[in-house]
C-alpha cells in the first residue's frame, strides 16, 4: 500500500478531468517506440508516490532540440518507447508524508535530471548535473533509487518525482513560458553567473536560437553590454529586439576584425562545427568561451596561440545544479523574463520537431499537455 498523501486538487483544469486512472498510475503520455516512427499515443505508468516524492500534474512542458536527438535514435540507441521532455512545468497533485516544502497546488517545474547520487563531491557542493557517478536524467536514464525504473520524461499529464529536485516557479511567470527555462534558462544562466557577469561587462552570444535567445535576456539583466555573432544577416533585427546591443556577422571578416578584443565572455550556443578561431580573437585578455550546443561532427583545431597571447579560456558548461536553477528561476522572475515560445497541441509535435530541425522557430516550442489523450487502458511505456 502507498503511504498516505495529500488531498488531490479539487478542479484540474484539463478537458481530461483527473488524468490518473483509478489507482492514480496510469497517464496519457507522448512517445517514440521506434527511432522512425515519431511520436504517438502512449499509455505511461507513473510509480505511486513514495514518502519524499512529489506528484505533479504537468501544464506544460518544453520541446528542446535533445528530445529531437533522442527519440531519433541519433545519440546511439534508445530503449523504447521513450517519453522524452526535461523543461516541465506544472501543479502539485500529491505530496509524499515526508515532504514539507511543497503543497497541492504549488506551481512547480522539473528539468533535466530528477536524481544524483547525493554523495560525490560535485553534488555536495550542489553541482549534481556533475555527479561523478552520472545524474539521472528525467528520461531515458535508469533510476536506481527508485527499482532501477526507466525515466519518462514530461510529455505526460503527471510526473512523479523526489522533492529535492523539485523548483518552485514563481507565480508572476507565465508558466508556459516558463518551461523552457528548465533547460534553455538554467543552460545560459550558469556560465554567465561562473563567469561572474556584471555591469559594464562585454558578453557574446554566437547562435541566436532556443539558448541564444535567453544568453541575450539574461546578459541584458545582469547588466552587460551584449554583442550577437550570427552568420545570418536575417538575424540581425530579431537580435535587436532581444536587446542586442551589437550585431557582427562572423562570416564577414571586416565586421570581425572590428570586433577584436571587444568583449569579456562569449556564449557559445551552437551545434554545429564552427572556426573558434575568429572568435577567440574577438576576446579580449581573460576573457573565455563557454562552449554550450554540442557539435555533432569535429570541430577545426584551436589555435593554442590564441588562448597564450590573452590567458584565454576555452570552457565548456552543462546546465545547472538544483539551488542555482532555482536561483535562475527566481532571478527571472525579478526581471520578468520568460522565453519567446510557440505554444503547440500534441497533434503538432512531430510537426514542431520537424521545424526545429529546420530552424523554424522563434524561440522554444511547448507543449500543452492538456491536450494529451490517452492511448488505452493497459500501460505501453
Amino acid at each position: 500500500m502507498p503511504p498516505p498523501l495529500g488531498r488531490p486538487l479539487p478542479d484540474l483544469d484539463s478537458p481530461l478531468g483527473d488524468p490518473r486512472d483509478d489507482e492514480g498510475r496510469l497517464v496519457a503520455a507522448l512517445g517514440a517506440r521506434s527511432a522512425e516512427g515519431g511520436l504517438e499515443p502512449v499509455t505511461l505508468a507513473r510509480r505511486a508516490p513514495a514518502p519524499d516524492d512529489v506528484e505533479i500534474l504537468i501544464e506544460f512542458c518544453g520541446l528542446c532540440h535533445s528530445d529531437v536527438h533522442s527519440t531519433r535514435g541519433e545519440w546511439g540507441s534508445a530503449n523504447y518507447p521513450l517519453v522524452p521532455g526535461h523543461e516541465i512545468v506544472g501543479r502539485v497533485l500529491r505530496v509524499g508524508p515526508a515532504v514539507t516544502d511543497f503543497a497541492v497546488g504549488d506551481r512547480v517545474g522539473v528539468g533535466c535530471m530528477v536524481d544524483s547520487c547525493r554523495e560525490c563531491e560535485a553534488c555536495e557542493d550542489g553541482l549534481e548535473q556533475y555527479c561523478s557517478r552520472g545524474m539521472v536524467g528525467t528520461y531515458g536514464a535508469t533510476d536506481v533509487r527508485h527499482g532501477n525504473e526507466r525515466t519518462q520524461g514530461g510529455y505526460a499529464r503527471t510526473v512523479v518525482v523526489d522533492r529535492n529536485y523539485v523548483l518552485r516557479v514563481p507565480e508572476s511567470l507565465d508558466p508556459a513560458a516558463a518551461a523552457p527555462l528548465l533547460c534553455a534558462g538554467i543552460t545560459t544562466y550558469s556560465p554567465l553567473r561562473h563567469a561572474g557577469v556584471e555591469a559594464g561587462d562585454d558578453v557574446g552570444v554566437v547562435g541566436l536560437g532556443g539558448l541564444g535567445h535567453m544568453a541575450v535576456k539574461l546578459a541584458k539583466a545582469m547588466g552587460a553590454t551584449v554583442t550577437v555573432f550570427t552568420t545570418l544577416e536575417s538575424k540581425r533585427q530579431a537580435a535587436a529586439a532581444l536587446g542586442a546591443d551589437r550585431v557582427v556577422n562572423s562570416r564577414d571578416e571586416e565586421q570581425m576584425r572590428d570586433a577584436s578584443d571587444s568583449v569579456d565572455v562569449i556564449i557559445d550556443t551552437v551545434a554545429a562545427p564552427h572556426d573558434l578561431n575568429a572568435l577567440l580573437r574577438t576576446l579580449r585578455r581573460d576573457g573565455v568561451i563557454y562552449q554550450l550546443g554540442l557539435p555533432s561532427g569535429e570541430m577545426p583545431p584551436v589555435d593554442p596561440g590564441l588562448l597564450i597571447r590573452k590567458r584565454a579560456a576555452y570552457a565548456g558548461s552543462l546546465i545547472g545544479g538544483i539551488a542555482e536553477t532555482q536561483e535562475m528561476l527566481d532571478f527571472c522572475a525579478e526581471h520578468s523574463l520568460t522565453s519567446d515560445i510557440e505554444l503547440v497541441g500534441a497533434e503538432q509535435v512531430n510537426q514542431a520537431f520537424d521545424r526545429m530541425v529546420a530552424g523554424d522557430v522563434k524561440y522554444r516550442f511547448v507543449l500543452d499537455n492538456s491536450t494529451l489523450q490517452p492511448a488505452g487502458k493497459e500501460a505501453d511505456a
